[in-house]
């Protein structure tokens, strides 16, 4: 099981900002800002961190940014493909990867808190899923009102299609010469009455 970060442990909010400042500076080694960011341990009477720590901790932010840039990615793509398409479709698919990316993300946390003894990491995972939970929630919930509305808009502008044919359909029957009841009969035909 991975214990948390020595890098996370040891640093203070301010010297890992730090940190990622310089682990994102191209002109430092790692083997520099192992040592500079030791210095500011030091500094301050913490012990001091390990290159191969600093390794770790660099390749696990680069694979959350990766991660992140891939999901960025993927959601240009998809908005280029649903640009124009109705929001209750983007919103039907938008709920279909949050549900595959909490079944996804509920197989990794088994994996994660399998014989963990650390509460907070058992902790995390549960209000993680908590929290996924209730972002599934409130999307179903908006993709519900988004197909009522759109099934309202839909009948609102059927029936006023409807009115202005019958409409159209009475000054035609008028213009024809029709009596009131030929008039009011292809009114009604229009209308389904």
């Amino acid at each position: 099981m991975a214990q948390k970060s020595s890098i996370k442990k040891r640093l203070t909010s301010d010297e890992l900002e730090q940190l990622h400042a310089w682990l994102n500076d191209p002109k430092l080694t790692q083997l520099e800002t192992t040592e500079k960011i030791n210095e500011l341990i030091e500094d301050r009477g913490g012990d001091p961190v390990t290159k191969s720590a600093v390794n770790r901790y660099k390749l696990n932010i680069d694979q959350v940014g990766k991660a992140i840039r891939e999901s960025r990615e993927m959601a240009e793509i998809w908005i280029g493909k649903l640009g124009a398409a109705p929001q209750s479709k983007v919103a039907n698919m938008t709920s279909e990867i949050i549900r595959n990316s909490m079944i996804d993300v509920s197989l990794a946390l088994q994996k994660i808190t399998m014989g963990a003894d650390d509460p907070e990491i058992i902790a995390g995972a549960i209000k993680m899923l908590k929290d996924l939970a209730y972002s599934h929630e409130k999307l179903e919930k908006a993709v519900s009102e988004t197909t009522d509305r759109d099934v309202k808009i839909k009948e609102i502008a059927r029936k006023e299609a409807l009115a202005e044919a019958a409409s159209n359909a009475e000054t035609a029957a008028r213009a024809q010469g029709m009596d009131e009841d030929q008039v009011a009969f292809w009114r009604n035909k229009v209308l389904g009455i």
